[in-house]
């Protein structure tokens, strides 16, 4: 069933919306045509759903959101056009989101206030995207990401498992701007990209790189390699690093840390060798 918290408040539903059980929609809320909405989802007040919106079970929309959001093609002749766009389970958006059709998004996906993400964007589970992030299309963001505040990820950028994207980095893609020949970013796996650093286009962050703060990445970044400055130059391998208070190596930081990753109940060595019994 429906929980409404008042009659008397505004919410339009579309007579060919699918609509599981316990499903709680507040005031002002828009739901447009062909939307499924399933089991236990929450839509915070003044919401809007627009056609072909999948939100899947425990998913959470806060207030003000527009899902579904109309791509260029609306403009020329004012008609939503098929731009299916589907929300993994256990989501929590919040407030003021704004996510346009044609993606896809894995479970246990998050984002903080004010989020924008376009159209055409593969995101896979548990990524998290915060506050006052772009999301440019035609991007391909893998699992367990985290990409913090105030980030913008250019059009075709390509970001692997377990990548580091911390508050203020930009992922640029013209090599001689303005142009039409665009080069997205590609970030491997267990990448670090530290805060307030630019990556210019089409630039190869290899795997178990640290890019430091403030870095201005103008070339290739080899595997396990820590580059800073600005033009960026490598300045040691991450396993030079250690912790300033216990004096351990720090990195690959994967046998370091695990909040939040798929090996915290144990760690990262005892994960992968389960991982490989399995395979």
């Amino acid at each position: 069933m429906i929980k409404v918290q008042k009659e008397s408040e505004n919410i339009m539903i579309d007579s060919s919306a699918q609509l599981g059980k316990n499903i709680i929609v507040k005031g002002d809320v828009i739901i447009g045509k062909n939307v499924i909405i399933e089991d236990n989802v929450y839509i915070d007040y003044g919401c809007i759903i627009r056609d072909n919106v999948h939100i899947k079970k425990g998913s959470f929309i806060g207030a003000r959101s527009i899902l579904g959001e109309y791509l260029m093609d609306f403009y020329k002749d004012k008609t939503n056009k098929v731009h299916p766009l589907v929300i993994g389970e256990n989501t929590l958006i919040r407030t003021e989101n704004v996510i346009y059709g044609d993606n896809i998004i894995g479970d246990n996906f998050q984002t903080g206030h004010k989020v924008t993400i376009r159209e055409n964007n593969k995101i896979g589970s548990n990524v998290r995207i915060g506050t006052l992030s772009d999301i440019q299309h035609d991007c391909n963001i893998g699992n367990y990401v985290s990409i913090h505040s105030n980030c913008f990820i250019g059009e075709e950028s390509k970001i692997s498992d377990y990548v580091w994207i911390f508050p203020h980095v930009v992922l640029t893609n013209d090599p001689t701007p303005p142009s039409d020949k665009l080069f997205g970013v590609i970030i491997d796996s267990f990448a670090a990209i530290s805060a307030r650093s630019v990556i210019l286009p089409g630039v190869h962050i290899c795997e178990d790189s640290l890019v430091g703060a403030g870095a201005v990445v103008t070339k290739d970044v080899l595997k396990e390699t820590v580059v800073v400055g600005n033009p960026a130059k490598k300045i040691c391998s991450i396993k030079d690093i250690k912790d300033k208070v216990s004096g351990k190596p720090v990195y690959p930081w994967r046998y370091t840390f695990k909040r939040g990753m798929p090996w915290e109940k144990s760690d990262y060595e005892t994960w992968i060798k389960k991982l490989d019994i399995q395979k």
